[in-house]
């Protein structure tokens, strides 16, 4: 079975700036707004190449469960090699993460200048609140998600290197695909909250650039597809491998 799933991404807006005057909290709100997008396009560049890995590993994963114990040297290899694409996929979340900071420290530069923004415009002050609020449910789901990727990953990294070892019990391997399963579980629906939070945001940047009036179209940036490979256990047992 094969459980797709969709990674939400802010999107970006073009905002031409008029007169030559210095900036006002607004427009720096935007620029700020905009270039937090612009930081997340190193999260953006590492999900297709996620999917690519996963889809690699699961391949490595089906020829090895066809295998039998006389062709040891060929699980063992093949393992390794799984292995060491499970490591290309944790550096892979690296880099999301990493994005995903710096652009949230990018942000949090527009909490000051919303008290700058003219008494008449209160409208806009509300929907700045309730967008920074957002952004924090945002990141904080996004560190539950990366823990919890995180901790898939290093279960299934210990899943090869169980398969290396020529005392491996079925019981031990089936054990250890139940943890895998549960742990990707977890995965999809800290996910799905990440892309509840990440939607409502940008509902919400529209709605404040509106208030703003400022003159944008947007950019869509859309959602980029996932995988969630599952892996069968010899007894019919699953575990999943995702992004």
């Amino acid at each position: 079975m094969q459980v797709r799933m969709l990674m939400a991404l802010l999107a970006a807006a073009v905002f031409i700036l008029s007169g030559c005057t210095g900036q006002s909290a607004k427009e720096e709100m935007y620029d700020h707004l905009e270039k937090a997008v612009t930081l997340e396009e190193a999260f953006r560049e590492q999900q297709q190449p996620m999917v690519e890995l996963e889809k690699e590993e699961q391949k490595l994963y089906e020829q090895i469960i066809d295998l039998n114990m006389d062709q040891f040297e060929e699980i063992k290899e093949k393992s390794q090699q799984a292995a060491a694409i499970v490591e290309e996929r944790r550096e892979k979340l690296e880099l999301e993460k990493e994005s995903i900071d710096s652009a949230k420290e990018e942000f949090d530069k527009i909490e000051p200048l919303v008290e700058d923004l003219d008494e008449e415009q209160t409208d806009a002050k509300d929907k700045a609140k309730e967008l920074i609020d957002t952004m924090n449910k945002r990141y904080e789901a996004y560190q539950d998600l990366y823990s919890s990727y995180d901790e898939a990953l290093t279960l299934d990294a210990e899943l090869y290197e169980m398969m290396q070892q020529e005392d491996l019990t079925e019981e031990q391997l089936q054990g250890q695909i139940e943890e895998i399963n549960q742990s990707y579980n977890k995965v999809i629906e800290m996910n799905k909250t990440f892309n509840e939070h990440t939607e409502k945001y940008n509902t919400l940047k529209k709605e404040l650039y509106e208030a703003l009036e400022l003159d944008v179209t947007y950019e869509e940036s859309g959602e980029k597809e996932t995988n969630d490979e599952e892996k069968d256990g010899e007894d019919g047992t699953d575990a999943s491998s995702e992004e």
